[in-house]
């Protein structure tokens, strides 16, 4: 049996997020995924929704250098594991989190690595200088 499902977006500012949300929830709404992606105004993120197989998108537009939102975790705990990712990958500086790794929820080589476009030179010439070394070379050698 197929079931008909529905799917809206609806634009939304940061700040009338926490409003949207609340009443979301209040709705029988719940929080499904939150995911971001960097386009060339910025940073959008997407809070998704669902309720009978229907499906609620509120999309945030952020531009600028320092991006900033206020955390959802209170109406939904579920967040805090979203929102600490979306530091840790893309520098989102999010308000008030229910639970705040403080940039510790992910090791990554490079400090936001999906928040910038460019590739880190300081790491690639550090691995370029490491695998000079005569250790690197050594160890190398032997595998």
């Amino acid at each position: 049996i197929m079931i008909p499902h529905e799917q809206t977006f609806e634009a939304i500012g940061s700040d009338a997020l926490l409003r949207r949300v609340g009443e979301l929830k209040a709705g029988g709404w719940r929080l499904a995924a939150i995911s971001a992606a960097k386009n060339a105004a910025g940073l959008e993120l997407i809070y998704t929704f669902d309720r009978e197989y229907r499906l609620l998108n509120l999309r945030l537009q952020l531009a600028g250098e320092v991006v900033k939102v206020p955390s959802v975790s209170a109406q939904f705990f579920c967040a805090a594991l979203y929102e600490n990712e979306l530091h840790d990958l893309f520098g989102l500086e999010v308000e008030n989190m229910a639970l705040d790794f403080k940039g510790n929820l992910y090791r990554t080589a490079v400090k936001f690595p999906f928040g910038c476009t460019k590739a880190p030179a300081p790491a690639l010439a550090a691995s370029s200088e490491a695998a000079k070394s005569p250790a690197v070379a050594a160890a190398n050698k032997g595998a």
